[in-house]
């Protein structure tokens, strides 16, 4: 019998991944969703198939039987799918157990974490849940004789007939459109509440978990309880094998935390020790041990070395990020009674105070990348091998990375990342991890940039959501996919970055640029102007109204045709634009400049402020193509990076 391929895909990823009321569902359902195909993966591997497409950590398959080496995965690296790809199979290969086995794995884990936490409730209850966790997955498979079809589980997604099972009585808080466990019909019934507090009381660790007021369904509450049950987690699958859980740390930054990183690392630094053991002692005595984060975060693992780490900063490092904003102090939803957050409040101010750092900026970031051009390359046989090699050994930095740049890596597999960063370090990370991304294919026989007819060319393109700590994640995550796929990917031209900024009141500003025209010197152009801003800000005042005046000239240089097409006014270019704003420059109360110096210092913003599309031809290098419009939100990025995203005035 000739060779076979099996092909394989499970889902749904975006309602399981990205549906998340805090950055732990967030990491859970990445988590999970990875677990699942290695399950998948290694089903095949055990009735003699021999995984081609693509590479997975070796070690990560290991643990699943516990025989893995060094310290557990804690984050997802496994891709949802053979991804443009294939396995191998013998005759005598059963697909229907592939889908078995992660049914069983899957309702395992969930019968564990119902066995915890919710074996004394009702039947109703009960019903619910077993109606969700057995409904939820959707897998689709094909098997050909042809190695070379890649594009077989695309075609099968089309005759897809999954439909989720009718929901019905109050949603879920985190996964739209499924029941909540309690199975009340009115969300204002009395026992509504009274389910989900009786639950609450049950333990320390469910009041954690639990916010009061917030009701999930099935697949939410196992995303936000089964790490505490996953490290004696095993299930017995199909062919013989069992898998196994093991100790994962479900202590997970905030998205408050993540933006107050950079302060708190300054604060360990600089604090007086009285200062910062009055906050310390206000705040456990307001918080207590709900939201402790003791992940490691490099530059504030850097200052307690630098001060020298003791146990009283080990555990104001690991407070409640919602601590460090007076704004979620007076949440009455999170603190109803505002006299017992007044000391915390007091104490705040008063470290602040002493060390003369201001207030903690309100914004963090999520970054996602994706690669570029991968999917066509990879139905070529010849190039399957090298673009293997070349995400393996991409994947196998992204935590090295990120975590360089003080960040949280959510998932990395294959040429997918995603994390968390704070404000001021999301877009060096970018830019670090796209040089990462060409250099592995470079070294492993693909290549990035200026690829020549045959050889792989495939670039990195990314999306960074800042957003203030109030924005509801899920909206941000969601969002990302969007400013990715249809902006810095098709917009754009790839190999691209895109930026929006989200504040409380909605999308504040959006810019993009491919990477190419985005960097100088190694360094992101726009991160380097807000860095010169924030260190000349006493003897150069970038006000407001010079960053009003950009876009009062802006309006006035540009309009639509009757086409609806941007055009520039007749007789102004690049040059004429940078001798007009380097006026208003000057005009804004800089002194001993010149006017050559003044355009010399604002031509690298100009250059920002006018997008040009990346066009792409096979063989040949990269070109640019004009937008012909000008786009002063690369201005006003600049001045909420070089402010932190606090507004001076």
């Amino acid at each position: 019998m000739s060779d076979q391929y099996f092909h394989f895909t499970l889902g749904p990823v975006q309602s399981f991944v990205a549906q998340a009321r805090r950055t732990r569902d967030f990491w859970a359902g990445s988590f999970l969703l990875s677990y699942l195909s290695a399950i998948a993966i290694k089903a095949v591997e055990k009735q003699g198939g021999t995984l081609i497409f693509p590479t997975v950590e070796e070690n990560y398959l290991a643990w699943l039987e516990k025989t893995g080496k060094g310290s557990p995965p804690q984050q997802g690296c496994i891709p949802n799918r053979f991804k443009g790809g294939t396995a191998k199979i013998r005759e005598g290969f059963e697909p229907e157990l592939i889908e078995k086995s992660i049914k069983q794995a899957w309702q395992g884990l969930a019968q564990k974490v119902w066995e915890k936490d919710l074996k004394q409730c009702g039947e109703k209850t009960k019903e619910i849940w077993d109606r969700q966790v057995n409904d939820f997955w959707e897998m689709s498979w094909v098997i050909t004789d042809e190695e070379n079809q890649s594009d077989l589980l695309d075609r099968r997604k089309n005759w897809r007939s999954y439909l989720p099972p009718e929901e019905h009585g109050v949603k879920c808080m985190m996964m739209d459109g499924w029941q909540e466990l309690s199975g009340i019909e009115t969300p204002h019934s009395e026992g509504l509440a009274m389910f989900w507090d009786t639950l609450r009381k049950r333990s320390d660790s469910l009041s954690n978990d639990l916010r009061e007021g917030e009701y999930l369904s099935a697949i939410a509450f196992i995303k936000r309880r089964f790490s505490h049950i996953f490290e004696n987690y095993k299930q017995e699958l199909p062919g013989g094998w069992t898998v196994h859980g093991w100790r994962v740390n479900s202590s997970v930054p905030s998205v408050s935390y993540m933006a107050a990183v950079p302060w708190i690392a300054e604060v360990i630094e600089n604090a007086p020790e009285q200062q910062l053991n009055d906050f310390y002692q206000s705040a456990v005595k307001l918080v207590g041990n709900y939201g402790r984060t003791c992940i490691e975060i490099a530059c504030i693992r850097q200052a307690l070395t630098d001060r020298g780490s003791t146990r009283q900063l080990e555990d104001f490092k690991s407070l409640d990020g919602d601590v460090f904003f007076e704004s979620a102090l007076e949440n009455k939803n999170r603190h109803p009674d505002q006299e017992k957050t007044k000391p915390v409040k007091a104490a705040l101010k008063a470290l602040t105070r002493e060390t003369d750092l201001g207030a903690v900026s309100p914004f963090y970031a999520v970054l996602m990348m994706d690669g570029d051009s991968l999917g066509v390359q990879m139905g070529v046989l010849a190039k399957q091998q090298a673009i293997s090699r070349s995400l393996k050994a991409f994947t196998k930095g992204v935590a090295g990375t990120v975590e360089k740049y003080s960040g949280f890596l959510i998932y990395a597999g294959g040429d997918d990342v995603l994390a968390l960063l704070p404000l001021e370090k999301a877009l060096n990370c970018a830019q670090a991890l796209r040089t990462d991304y060409l250099a592995c294919f470079a070294k492993s026989g693909g290549y990035g940039e200026g690829a020549s007819k045959g050889q792989i060319k495939s670039t990195l393109s990314g999306a960074i959501e800042y957003a203030h700590i109030k924005m509801p994640l899920g909206k941000v995550l969601a969002d990302a996919h969007h400013l990715l796929d249809d902006v810095a990917k098709d917009e754009y031209g790839r190999d691209s970055i895109a930026v929006r900024v989200w504040k409380p009141g909605g999308q504040h500003l959006q810019w993009a640029m491919p990477w190419q025209l985005a960097i100088e010197n190694n360094e992101v152009i726009l991160d380097s102007l807000a860095n010169d801003f924030r260190k000349t800000e006493k003897q150069t005042p970038f006000s407001s109204s010079f960053f009003f005046n950009i876009e009062a000239r802006f309006a006035m240089l540009q309009s639509k045709n009757t086409d609806g097409k941007w055009q520039m006014a007749e007789g102004f270019n690049a040059q004429s634009i940078t001798r007009l704003i380097a006026v208003e420059y000057l005009n804004s109360g800089v002194t001993q400049v010149t006017i050559e110096q003044a355009e010399k210092h604002i031509a690298p913003l100009i250059k920002q402020c006018m997008p040009e599309k990346r066009m792409f031809k096979e063989g040949k290098e990269d070109t640019f193509e004009p937008m012909h419009r000008l786009n002063v939100d690369a201005a006003h990025l600049v001045r909420f990076l070089a402010n932190k995203g606090i507004d001076h005035g």
